[in-house]
């Protein structure tokens, strides 16, 4: 096995430890809403940036379905969305949601940059670290206001209880 394919193993690993870690057994709904809805907005726009030659993922699974990143586009980006959604600090102060928001999106673009750094996991053609970031960004955004609508009567029976 080469290091590349077992930093995905390992990968794969760490992400199942910090679900199991981070989301509530009362909550497993929730995160497979979120990670179907957030897999549904990376699968159109993981397929573009590689069709486009922006990206490449040398070293991947199932190799012969797309060109795309099974690991990225359907595990780790939904799960540390879903992550992020279920611990969003909604009764916090505009600037902690705004650090939180910068926090998340900033460690997995983290890992991306070092990814491409050091790995063949994922190489960079035609882009750049920012684009990752403000992708991340507008997607975790996006899926935060789906969430909010999907389970609105939950926000709105935990916002009454709290008065």
């Amino acid at each position: 096995m080469s290091k590349d394919r077992g930093i995905l193993y390992g990968i794969w690993l760490i992400t199942a430890v910090l679900l199991v870690r981070f989301v509530p057994k009362n909550k497993i709904r929730h995160v497979i809403v979120v990670m179907f809805f957030k897999q549904f907005l990376t699968w159109f726009l993981g397929l573009w940036v590689v069709e486009k030659g922006l990206i490449k993922y040398p070293v991947r699974f199932m190799r012969k379905s797309n060109k795309s990143s099974f690991t990225f586009e359907y595990f780790i980006y939904p799960s540390f969305c879903a992550i992020f959604n279920l611990n969003y600090p909604e009764k916090r102060n505009k600037v902690i949601q705004f650090l939180y928001y910068l926090f998340h999106v900033g460690l997995i673009t983290g890992g991306e940059v070092l990814a491409e750094r050091y790995t063949n996991l994922i190489k960079y053609v035609k882009w750049k670290w920012y684009y990752s970031f403000l992708s991340l960004g507008i997607t975790n955004f996006i899926s935060r206001l789906f969430y909010k609508w999907f389970y609105k009567n939950e926000f709105e029976n935990s916002e009454t209880e709290g008065n």
